[in-house]
């Protein structure tokens, strides 16, 4: 299933032209923590598929929300099943734009600020979205993106019910990490 999100990823890009730059992972790690009073929650995701372009600065990423692993199985089953309702919005998606991509150089070590704009769909929600991030190239030239924000569960008509509702933050931090590989012709 995976594979099919990096594969319509990948399509929406060769639109502009397979000789851009283009790197992509299949491997992408998503977490989130809920810091509230009565209980902290947090889980886990390394299944995120990513794609840049760095022609134009376009990217894509989806995560499978059922792919998320929570500490405690009753956890993971009130997220997917009464919170997030995973078997109606499968995914996640994030579709945007890396907007000051001309300061990166990939033939450059180094680390890289950027800011990230663009529309995340959540629980069938859609909302924009401007979260700082980090590019970095290492001294192999191994290429790899990083960001930590915050998303409001309201904004994504997630409800939290009254009773439950002190040991659920209305606010979780989201982490993102990605480790990208240069997408060649039959990749």
């Amino acid at each position: 299933m995976k594979n099919v999100f990096l594969a319509v990823a990948l399509i929406a890009f060769a639109a502009t032209g397979l000789q851009a730059q283009k790197y992509f992972t299949r491997e992408g790690s998503i977490s989130f923590f809920s810091d509230a009073p009565l209980e902290k929650i947090e889980a886990h995701n390394g299944q995120a598929t990513s794609v840049i372009d760095f022609e134009s600065g376009k990217m894509e990423i989806a995560v499978l929300i059922k792919a998320f692993q929570f500490e405690k199985a009753l956890m993971e089953e009130h997220f997917n099943e009464n919170y997030m309702e995973s078997s109606k919005y499968p995914k996640a998606l994030f579709k945007g734009q890396i907007a000051d991509l001309k300061g990166v150089d990939l033939e450059k070590e180094g680390t890289y600020p950027v800011k990230v704009i663009g529309s995340m769909t959540i629980h069938g929600v859609t909302n924009e979205l401007e979260v700082p991030a980090e590019l970095t190239i290492d001294k192999e030239g191994v290429l790899t993106g990083n960001t930590n924000f915050e998303l409001v569960l309201a904004d994504y008509e997630i409800a939290i019910p009254s009773v439950v509702k002190d040991n659920i933050a209305k606010t979780v931090k989201v982490t993102a990490n990605f480790n990208f590989q240069e997408f060649k012709k039959g990749s």
